[in-house]
């Protein structure tokens, strides 16, 4: 009987003890990707606050001291652990988040509700998406900036090489993603676990030398500073900011780790890490005033800095790819969302999915990145514009998600109005302290999402009226299959299998018309493929595909609708293997299939459908648009492309 109450055990205990490691995985996964660029944050939150170059300086004074460390740790408190950690990241789309997922969030109840509010807050979530491509572009130049700026603590004679090493390692950074971050990837997790037990151990210290630093915990030295010193207090602000960097992150890459990892992750390790490093650059500048030009390695002694700035160099190097990773990925999502072109999307891990490398958006930064460092220099100049860009996105998530929790939820109307106000009244607190610094340097993460937004809602609405005018040209899918057999000069049938990508059911794709009206041809098998984008982001393989006739079952042409999620690059000839050959009217010779794609090339037309400058826009953007053979995963050797103009 002992044998077997042992042996009935010991899978349930294997079984907890597995959960257990793939837990503790996650978590660990969780701190090498989500949590670099917020954890970076304590290197130059607090020299920027006190930085006397600031246009609007902070004098150091103890009761400032106590009110700024009081005002960050409230600030991550309310914005980090309370809007993202508690609340947004349960607003999911499949188990996905971030600003795209809740767009089609609010996509879904624009369909089912069409109200006309929905329309400017998806808007609002577009422009959101598009200050990340500046944060993007920010932080890795930020970030390096100012790890590597820790050389002239170690010696004042390494300030000249500052600048040449924070580019070479930018270079290299961007050089790498083509190979993936899998290999890399293994080590992030404990790197930056070795990286927060450091800055909470170095932050202790610190406040055991000056302890009296902890009464900042209590929220009334924020509110006092806010209240008392309001004309300092609120232009801090703009500096404050820099310790909430990265929440977008916590949100954005829930759907690779889960919500409990992220919130595991945050409250037991990141967020007391960071605290303990804030108090204890706190309790250092108490002790001495002339601490803050970089109380982060001053807390350490002589000896420690160096290793400590190349701890911190390698930290920031996973926070700059953490955003880097998150642009791919945004750029991909908004892609299949129809707010970008079609852009060449290079999977760079088998086994995660979520893992791409996508080159022009890869050079983009690369280009952008270097162009900052050169412009501005030092961390301190950036801190300007580093602001205007985290807060644009966390202001229009909070609104976002209000909308959500109402028509998702039915949240009530008090709760919501109560909560929310309170919520964004912080974060517009933020964003106008933040464009006091407009002509310092916060214009440029607007100018970037303004000109991101530009180019994404033009090629929305070009691409509406492109599909439409391809609709008017390609004419009825049904009333061309009926012609097909009624047509003076018929149609000579040829051996083979014929798959035409087309945009929809309801119009004759415009390859085929050509096929059958310039060439008089059609193949013994007609497959026309629509592919589809749901608002999830991914739909299971099992609902991949779905087949329909069209009007005659010996005519031997079927239609067949696939479906992908957003974040799930399309693969026609994977999906068309899945039919069976009694939905196809006989089976397909997949081997041998041609695949038909039809070509539109772009004019500038004089309908006046869009401004002249928004027409050139378009067309320049098109240019991007990734090989649709590559991109859709067709043999190249065996598809044919026809050509057609369209006027804009």
């Amino acid at each position: 009987m002992r044998h077997e109450t042992t042996t009935a055990q010991e899978p349930s205990g294997t079984t907890s003890s597995v959960r257990d490691t793939v837990r503790l995985g996650l978590v660990v996964g969780a701190l090498g990707v989500v949590f670099g660029d917020i954890g970076t944050s304590p290197i130059y939150t607090l020299q920027t606050v006190f930085n006397p170059a600031d246009p609007h300086p902070v004098p150091v004074s103890t009761e400032n001291v106590y009110g700024v460390v009081s005002l960050i740790f409230w600030s991550v408190t309310v914005i980090v652990t309370v809007t993202y950690v508690l609340l947004a990241m349960r607003a999911d789309n499949d188990g996905e988040g971030g600003i795209m997922a809740l767009i089609t969030l609010l996509r879904r109840g624009m369909a089912k509700r069409g109200k006309r509010a929905a329309v400017v807050l998806a808007g609002m979530g577009i422009f959101g998406a598009a200050l990340f491509f500046g944060d993007s572009m920010i932080t890795p130049a930020m970030s390096v900036l100012s790890a590597i700026e820790g050389l002239k603590v170690v010696d004042p004679s390494f300030e000249g090489w500052i600048v040449p090493i924070t580019a070479v390692i930018v270079v290299v950074l961007f050089l790498v993603q083509r190979r993936g971050t899998a290999a890399v990837g293994r080590v992030f997790g404990p790197v930056m676990i070795a990286w927060f037990a450091v800055i909470g151990a170095v932050g202790i210290t610190g406040i055991a030398g000056h302890p009296e630093i902890l009464k900042a915990l209590s929220p009334t030295y924020a509110l006092g500073f806010m209240a008392g010193h309001f004309g300092i207090a609120f232009f801090a602000l703009a500096a404050v900011v820099l310790a909430v960097t990265g929440a977008e992150a916590l949100y954005a890459d829930m759907g690779h780790f889960g919500r409990k990892a992220i919130t595991r992750g945050w409250l037991l390790l990141v967020f007391p890490a960071c605290v303990l490093s804030y108090f204890g650059q706190g309790a250092l500048i108490l002790a001495d005033p002339a601490n803050t030009a970089s109380p982060f390695f001053l807390l350490l002694p002589g000896w420690a800095r160096l290793p400590m700035v190349l701890l911190a160099t390698a930290a920031t190097v996973i926070a700059s790819q953490a955003v880097i990773t998150g642009a791919y990925s945004v750029a991909s999502q908004a892609a299949q969302l129809g707010y970008l072109p079609r852009l060449r999307i290079a999977h760079t891990s088998e086994t995660e999915r979520g893992q791409i490398y996508v080159p022009w958006v890869n050079w983009l930064l690369l280009v952008s990145v270097l162009t900052l460092i050169f412009a501005f220099r030092s961390s301190a100049a950036l801190a300007f514009a580093f602001g205007m860009a985290v807060t644009g996105t966390i202001t229009i998530t909070t609104l976002l998600f209000c909308y959500v929790a109402r028509a998702k939820w039915g949240t009530p109307r008090w709760v919501i109005g109560a909560g929310g106000s309170l919520l964004l009244l912080v974060d517009l607190l933020f964003v106008g302290a933040n464009l006091t610094k407009l002509v310092h340097g916060a214009w440029l993460p607007l100018l970037i999402g303004l000109t991101a937004f530009t180019v994404m809602i033009t090629w929305q609405r070009g691409r509406e009226i492109v599909t439409a005018e391809r609709e008017r040209r390609e004419g009825s899918l049904p009333e061309f299959i009926e012609q097909l057999r009624d047509r003076e000069t018929p149609t000579r049938r040829v051996p083979g299998t014929a798959v035409f990508l087309n945009r929809g059911g309801r119009t004759a794709p415009l390859a085929l018309r050509a096929n059958a009206e310039h060439n008089h041809v059609r193949h013994e098998h007609v497959v026309i493929v629509s592919l589809e984008t749901e608002p999830v982001p991914r739909v299971p393989v099992e609902e991949r595909v779905t087949v329909a006739g069209l009007g005659h079952r010996d005519d031997e042409i079927v239609f067949v609708t696939a479906r992908y999620g957003y974040m799930e690059t399309p693969d026609v000839p994977s999906a068309l293997a899945r039919l069976d050959p009694r939905q196809t009217e006989g089976r397909l010779d997949l081997d041998g299939a041609s695949y038909f794609l039809s070509k539109i090339e772009l004019r500038r037309g004089p309908e006046p459908t869009m401004a002249v400058w928004r027409k050139r826009l378009f067309i320049a953007t098109s240019y991007l648009t990734a090989d649709a053979a590559e991109y859709f995963g067709l043999p190249r050797d065996r598809t044919v492309i026809i050509g057609s103009h369209i006027d804009v």
